[in-house]
């Protein structure tokens, strides 16, 4: 190929079909016919003169030479996409669906309704949300952004961040009263704790760490299911303080260990570290920087 032979015929769709794995999830994403897909695609292999993709009746495979102009021809599809939106945004309203992986129960008690606020502003935007604290994988999975908070271990993530928390270890008077009051986390060892995804609790001593192995008979990944468990004496319970915040005002739970508590555990909007967001995930995320802007726990 020459700069003369220079097109762009296609290669929408081709990314399309490499994003969704597929030529008839492809058709659905562009509104359009498999065949004009199929089409599309084929006319781009014959300019290139390579096979972009490994066809099978069950798959649909990037060959290498596919995948390294897919990494290329991602980046123009989205800058084009940015291009036009910048454009036009003032002349549409957000379309399409925004998909957003979140948990913990300030993502539910903060987050969820921040996102409420901004679907209600796009009448015709749809906004799903998938609650999970599963690592994932933003091309695969088709998610926009997520929810996380601590120490975010993929640095190929771009992390902007959402509000600072701290950690709190709670527990029933009727558990206490029972097994006693830990002076200190290694103390932890032995008592039941509560577990949520990690059993390794990490506290803070004079700005040193203290890790802690814990365990005990309820474990559950859902932070209302930890606060019941810890209310009804089953155990202690280590989480954000949000979490916990009805149950203290009424008296149900009370906190211990204070001294030993983490601080600034950061809950950040993290999202695939690419040159251009489309405009919905890039409002969405706007909007959630300027709602928590001054948040306090």
């Amino acid at each position: 190929m020459n700069k003369h032979s220079l097109s762009f015929e296609g290669i929408v769709e081709f990314v399309t079909v490499a994003d969704a794995k597929g030529f008839s999830e492809a058709a659905r994403r562009l509104n359009c016919s498999v065949s004009h897909v199929s089409r599309q695609v084929s006319r781009l292999e014959q300019r290139l003169g390579t096979a972009l993709f490994a066809r099978s009746t069950r798959s649909v495979k990037l060959t290498e030479s596919g995948q390294q102009y897919y990494l290329q021809c991602q980046e123009l599809v989205s800058g084009l996409s940015q291009a036009n939106e910048l454009v036009t945004r003032t002349q549409f309203d957000l379309q399409g669906t925004l998909r957003i992986s979140m948990a913990g129960s300030f993502a539910e008690q903060f987050v969820a309704p921040a996102l409420v606020e901004f679907a209600k502003c796009h009448p015709d935007l749809t906004v799903e949300v998938d609650f999970s604290s599963r690592r994932v994988n933003f091309v695969e999975d088709g998610f926009d952004f997520a929810i996380r908070y601590g120490r975010l271990q993929d640095s190929g993530l771009v992390a902007r961040k959402l509000a600072d928390r701290s950690l709190m270890a709670v527990a029933s008077t009727e558990y206490l009263l029972e097994n006693g009051e830990p002076t200190d986390p290694q103390a932890l060892t032995k008592h039941s704790c509560l577990v949520t995804n990690n059993d390794t609790w990490m506290f803070e001593k004079e700005g040193r760490e203290i890790p802690v192995k814990v365990s005990g008979r309820f474990r559950c990944n859902n932070a209302n299911a930890i606060v019941d468990a810890c209310k009804a004496g089953l155990g202690i319970g280590y989480m954000p303080k949000s979490s916990f915040k009805q149950s203290l005002a009424e008296g149900s739970l009370v906190p211990i260990l204070t001294p030993f508590w983490t601080k600034n555990i950061t809950s950040w909007v993290v999202y695939q570290n690419r040159r251009f967001l489309p405009l919905k995930a890039r409002l969405a995320i706007d909007h959630l920087l300027n709602h928590f802007s001054e948040w306090r726990e």
